[in-house]
């Protein structure tokens, strides 16, 4: 039987969500939620669902399986709080647009309350349901990577200062870290889906002098260089409309190994692995600097949006095939680490760059029905400079 879902936020994302929703074979969208009443009336008629104005009225006349939350707010997720705690207080389970929060004391009780309610709570960090990802996934579990030693990323949305016009609303303007908050939540996702959890990072921000002339309080330069538990090292640059990036557009990761390397381009279009010099499965020039040919795979696919529909399913999947609650995919916990790495690296910045050790995530408690858990993290080592911070 389909899964009830009701969509809380008829702007864009909304009806991005809503419309995979009515797509989707295992979902039945049965409702549509917003507090501007002709928003809702819109997406309702587009939908033939009902529409209503409060998530109480929705929750109180809908038998409902889970509720989607696509409000924005402040830093685009300052209002996901209060829908997603109404949501699971109502025993529904609960599919939430990144970030989780801008507020990452709010995130930690909403990943909390899920935990005790037992319900699912998604997030929609889609940048890594993309057959690219899972084909480079593939690669590592294949032993083709070997020992991750690095990862770099590096994002952001093309421009100069040409194109600068400076932007604002309700939901940017006088928010320094609004870019911070909103969009560094896909790829710190990406870095740790292939590398694991950071343990420590230290981070440079910045704007260009024209947005300093305008008086535009948006930290738009990124540059953050972090250590994974496992040992490899990481660097993310990020950037909102500051420079036009030339390797991989707008978007692109690599991950290298000791056995090869693989680098993804704009999120969906390419995949390339590159084979370590000395691989027996390959001929490898002699020389020094020289390695195998690359095998790069063009998946001949433009369309970012197409990511939604697939994260968006792979959440119904999950919910209907009832899997763990810690084996679900882009969950609420990772979610909340991608956020609890955000505000390490505002703290870092904000005391001059210093390491800053994210917050652990909560623990996973056992679930008698499958005893396959993560291993808990590591105990920090012993030697560890005294400039270490902890995010409070």
């Amino acid at each position: 039987m389909a899964l009830r879902v009701g969509v809380v936020g008829c702007r864009g994302i909304g009806t991005t969500h809503a419309t995979a929703h009515k797509n989707d074979k295992l979902a039945e969208l049965v409702a549509v939620c917003d507090l501007v009443k002709s928003r809702a009336d819109e997406l309702a008629a587009k939908f033939q669902v009902k529409a209503y104005y409060s998530l109480g009225d929705m929750l109180a006349n809908e038998d409902l399986d889970i509720v989607d939350v696509c409000t924005g707010g402040p830093e685009n997720g300052g209002w996901h709080g209060e829908p997603t705690f109404q949501a699971l207080e109502a025993g529904k389970h609960v599919l939430c647009e990144k970030p989780i929060s801008n507020d990452v004391e709010e995130a930690r009780e909403m990943v909390k309350l899920a935990a005790k309610k037992d319900l699912y709570l998604g997030v929609n960090l889609n940048h890594y349901f993309t057959q690219p990802a899972d084909e480079a996934m593939q690669l590592i579990k294949d032993g083709k990577i070997g020992e991750i030693i690095y990862c770099h990323l590096r994002t952001g949305f093309p421009g100069s200062e040409w194109a600068y016009a400076r932007t604002g609303g309700p939901n940017m303007e006088g928010y320094p870290y609004f870019h911070v908050k909103a969009f560094l939540a896909h790829p710190f996702s990406i870095m740790r889906y292939f590398c694991g959890n950071v343990c420590q990072l230290q981070s440079f921000f910045s704007k260009p002098s024209y947005r300093i002339a305008t008086a535009d309080p948006m930290v738009s330069v990124n540059s953050i260089h972090m250590k994974f538990e496992n040992g490899a090292v990481g660097y993310m640059f990020s950037s909102r409309g500051d420079t036009t990036n030339y390797y991989g557009g707008w978007w692109s990761v690599e991950v290298g190994g000791t056995k090869g390397t693989f680098a993804i381009e704009n999120c969906v279009e390419k995949l390339i692995y590159q084979p370590a010099q000395g691989n027996p499965d390959v001929v490898s020039p002699v020389g020094l600097g020289l390695a195998p040919e690359p095998v790069i795979t063009d998946y001949g696919v433009k369309d970012f949006g197409s990511t939604f529909p697939r994260r968006i399913h792979c959440f119904l999947e999950d919910v209907t095939n009832n899997v763990p609650k810690h084996k679900l995919r882009a969950s609420g916990r990772d979610a909340l680490a991608t956020l609890e790495y955000t505000f390490a690296a505002i703290q870092s910045y904000e005391n001059g760059g210093i390491m800053v050790r994210p917050q652990p995530l909560p623990f996973i408690k056992p679930d008698p029905n499958n005893l396959t858990l993560p291993k808990a993290p590591a105990a920090p080592a012993a030697n560890q400079p005294s400039t270490d911070v902890s995010v409070k």
